[in-house]
């Protein structure tokens, strides 16, 4: 089994990167294979809509995304894991999530099936105010996200009122909670 971390943060051993991590630990310790991606290390370039996808469901960029792809179809288990901004995901993880026309092209445009298999997909979002609808616009934005590459939205992990790096460690029950929701999406899978 594959699980494929996508961490949207540019904060490196922030409150969603640790979240993460412990997340896929949890994967990990039952016996998943996993893989982290840090967007903000890839040279990912918006999309700029030439539609070149609608032809043949492949992007006319070249950059990482290239590498990205087929992770995102292999992958049986794909986290998305963003800090709000603006009520938002990170732009590096909207540029990435927005390249993914491709995929929803070759579902939608071109006919083509992707990988099937009960695929799922978690969202783990980290905000420092503690709005009562601090997550909605993320939540649809990644529930269509996960759509176009073939994955079930099927849990979330959502805190609010972290901000400052590595606050999470004082959050009472968060890392405990995404170690137990990767071991989770595991057992499930396997079931």
């Amino acid at each position: 089994m594959k699980v494929l971390g996508i961490m949207g943060s540019p904060r490196v051993k922030g409150n969603v990167d640790l979240l993460l991590d412990e997340a896929l630990k949890g994967a990990k310790s039952q016996g998943a294979n996993v893989e982290k991606i840090i967007v903000d290390k890839l040279k990912i370039m918006p999309c700029k809509e030439y539609l070149g996808c609608f032809r043949d469901g492949n992007c006319v960029i070249r950059d990482d995304m290239d590498a990205i792809y087929p992770k995102l179809l292999e992958a049986d288990v794909v986290i998305l894991a963003s800090p709000m901004f603006f009520y938002g995901v990170t732009s590096q993880a909207k540029a990435l999530i927005d390249r993914c026309q491709a995929l929803w092209a070759r579902k939608h445009i071109l006919k083509q099936s992707l990988p099937e298999g009960g695929r799922k997909g978690v969202f783990i979002a980290v905000g420092a105010t503690k709005g009562k609808k601090l997550f909605e616009g993320s939540i649809l934005t990644v529930k269509y996200f996960f759509e176009a590459i073939g994955v079930e939205y099927v849990d979330e992990l959502l805190v609010r009122g972290v901000d400052a790096r590595g606050e999470i460690k004082q959050h009472p029950t968060a890392l405990a909670e995404a170690f137990e929701l990767g071991k989770r999406l595991v057992k499930a899978k396997k079931a």
